[in-house]
């Protein structure tokens, strides 16, 4: 082979290898049908693989420690668009991925279509001026519309897409249907008993006051939580002097012993808002995604983490 042939072959060898590389975390591999699903942010790659099981790979596009919201697809991350055999995202949520994903062959199941999502809150920005107000609503229309795409905080309603999951997984692969129904069920006994240690766990709190970063939360009130953010559906959302202004008043009158912060995002505006009240901060996890700090947990655990800090903070028996 002539010096030219080998450095077009090292080229080509080079090219494949960085696009196997640059797909998502879940699976690297091939697995034994050779089927590939595409999920474009954690908890949605997370019940993917939970309901696909060893015979897919599942491929997550956004990296461990990246914010979803702020996801580019490289060309790495459009190929294994173009190639999956089911596309799973949430409409709105990741722009980027919505515009390849309205291109691609494959079946895209979006959670968005097949779930009831939860209005955005209405009354979040209370008592801010009128160009503050339209502000925001800039903001937040931009970022998700007028739902709050945060679904996967509630644990019945990530089995609930658990099953749309296998339904999809099911027409890609009708032979495997059964298996994927069995796994949904098998997901569901889990998150179910998660949704009861929530329900028990927040029956009786000195506070259901809890301040947070951004309004992310929303699915939690139905365990008699009240949240109150300090910026607005999207993470990287400025706060006003309004904002800030309403909370102090808040966490003063109230008691709040803790305002939480989040680990993909900078915990600033948060740490700021406790050292001026003298109150403690923790990190609430929206779990959009794993960090350095996560690697090793998975949904379920954080959950549970999440529910630990809530019980402290909020003096709950």
């Amino acid at each position: 082979m002539s010096l030219a042939s080998r450095s077009v072959a090292l080229t080509g060898l080079l090219t494949a290898t960085v696009l196997l590389a640059g797909c998502g975390q879940l699976g690297a591999a091939d697995t034994g049908s050779g089927r590939r699903a595409v999920a474009s942010f954690y908890p949605l790659a997370w019940v993917t693989e939970r309901v696909a099981g060893d015979d897919w790979t599942v491929e997550n596009l956004t990296q461990p420690g990246q914010e979803p919201h702020d996801l580019t697809l490289d060309v790495a991350q459009t190929a294994a668009l173009e190639q999956a055999d089911l596309v799973v995202l949430e409409e709105g949520f990741q722009p980027a991925v919505d515009e390849t994903a309205a291109n691609v062959d494959a079946p895209v199941l979006d959670a968005a279509s097949v779930l009831d999502l939860l209005p955005a809150s209405a009354d979040e920005h209370e008592g801010e001026t009128e160009e503050e107000h339209a502000e925001h609503e800039g903001e937040e229309e931009h970022a998700h519309g007028d739902l709050d795409p945060h679904f996967w905080l509630d644990p019945l309603m990530v089995a609930d897409f658990a099953d749309a999951v296998a339904d999809e997984l099911g027409e890609v692969d009708p032979d495997g249907a059964q298996a994927y129904a069995d796994n949904a069920q098998e997901l569901r006994t889990e998150l179910e008993d998660l949704d009861r240690a929530w329900t028990d766990g927040l029956a009786s709190c000195e506070r259901t006051t809890t301040v947070v970063s951004h309004q992310a939360f929303g699915y939690l009130t139905r365990y008699g939580l009240e949240f109150e953010p300090i910026a607005g559906l999207s993470p990287d959302a400025e706060a006003t002097a309004a904002d800030l202004a309403h909370l102090q008043e808040l966490i003063t009158e109230d008691g709040v012993t803790t305002v939480f912060s989040e680990r993909l995002v900078s915990p600033k505006m948060a740490e700021t808002l406790a050292d001026d009240l003298g109150v403690d901060t923790a990190v609430l996890d929206p779990i959009e995604g794993l960090s350095d700090d996560t690697a090793d947990e998975d949904y379920l655990s954080l959950m549970r983490q999440n529910l630990a800090a809530l019980q402290q903070a909020n003096g709950c028996s």
